[in-house]
């Protein structure tokens, strides 16, 4: 950009801090949402895991990034100097944008100097909680967000659950902002395009399959457990990769059904491939609004989970006996479904409907859209354009 270049024609700068960047749900969503603003936006990412940033590739070649190395960190002790250095480099930008407890250090230097300095508006986001804080929140972390979310426009959050933890926990009922995760669920509806490695399918085989990052959060070895108990012909296919891949693997050999169980790594763009599953399970600890439901449920899928998060709320009505509350109805809904076809062709096609209707990506960019708007609003226009699609 040149310095004659009028201020109203300036892309917006935007500040991204990450509690890491490897692609999970949060990040597919910030990535979409990048590419959606085009050439309106410049964005710089930090991540608090630096060599985490494996969602970088997911961004469109056409969109201005960068991922400097000179920043100051995002994670480390905190101080007064690593906050003031936080906080002048906020300085250069016109929005931040903060993701999960990994970033609080940002939020914390935005609200320790935004009394004396003109800094950017701060919008906080939060997507749910590791094993770690599955079940119990960390008294310390509560409090911590409690001090430092004061000046942060915005708390945004997918799930009716967590917006009753940010109301509770955190004292942010007033800035707090529900926006249901999106996907472009049209691109769902063709038949599958791309293979998922070590899966060939076998006349009158059943695939339960699953997406999740291999942590222990989402507690896979659970779900091999249950496919223990079913049928020869129901097997499993884990897409996603992580460090619990061995505790998966070792636990599929100890039920015995190693030959049954596929653990195919990390593959981009689902929709091309997620018609390979017969039904969607989640064995999950916590979850919040997992965007894996959602791109099940536009694929035509049945979902059989554990009552997580705002998952009963998610699907169809036709799939709502489906979502168990323990472990003994969960094995149960993973019989009754993997063993009826016409069932879940019905379940499915109730699922992709539901999906059209509540969870398409135009909805959630319109509101993101809005928050983003009002937010500059008191910095400056975001060039009086839309950042979601017309």
């Amino acid at each position: 950009m040149s310095a004659e270049q009028p201020e109203a024609a300036r892309p917006i700068r935007i500040l991204h801090l990450h509690s890491s960047f490897s692609l999970g749900g949060k990040e597919a969503r910030a990535v979409r949402l990048m590419n959606l603003m085009g050439g309106r936006a410049r964005h710089t990412i930090l991540s608090a895991v630096p060599d985490a940033l494996g969602a970088r590739d997911a961004i469109d070649p056409s969109i201005v990034v960068d991922f400097p190395q000179d920043a100051p960190p995002l994670h480390g002790k905190p101080g007064p100097a690593r906050y003031r250095a936080l906080a002048r480099y906020m300085g250069e930008f016109d929005l931040v944008l903060s993701y999960n407890w990994g970033a609080m250090d940002g939020v914390m230097a935005h609200r320790l100097w935004a009394p004396f300095v003109r800094l950017p508006p701060l919008i906080h986001h939060e997507d749910g909680f590791n094993e770690d804080e599955s079940i119990r929140r960390n008294w310390k972390r509560n409090l911590f967000r409690r001090v430092a979310l004061p000046t942060a426009g915005a708390l945004v959050v997918p799930s009716a659950l967590l917006e009753r933890i940010a109301a509770a926990e955190w004292g942010a009922r007033e800035q707090t902002v529900v926006i249901r995760n999106g996907i472009d669920t049209a691109s769902y509806a063709a038949p599958p395009s791309v293979a998922i490695p070590g899966l060939e399918r076998r006349p009158g085989e059943v695939v339960i399959g699953t997406i999740a990052g291999l942590r222990k959060v989402k507690d896979l070895p659970r779900l091999v457990r249950a496919v223990a108990t079913l049928p020869p012909h129901v097997r499993l296919a884990i897409v996603g990769e992580g460090p619990e891949r061995g505790a998966i693997e070792a636990e599929a050999a100890r039920c015995g059904i190693a030959d049954r169980v596929v653990l195919a790594g990390f593959m981009a763009e689902p929709a091309r491939w997620i018609g390979h599953f017969d039904l969607l399970a989640l064995s999950s600890l916590s979850e919040q609004a997992p965007i894996a439901v959602i791109e099940a449920m536009a694929a035509a899928l049945p979902v059989v989970s554990l009552a997580v998060g705002d998952v009963a709320a998610m699907v169809s009505d036709a799939n709502r006996p489906f979502i168990a509350d323990d472990e003994g109805a969960f094995r149960a809904a993973l019989a009754r479904v993997a063993g009826d076809d016409a069932l879940r062709q019905a379940v499915g096609d109730e699922n992709r409907r539901v999906a059209a209707a509540r969870f398409d990506e135009s909805t959630m960019a319109a509101a993101y859209e809005k928050l983003y708007d009002r937010a500059l609003g008191s910095h400056r226009p975001f060039n009086g354009r839309r950042i979601g699609v017309d």
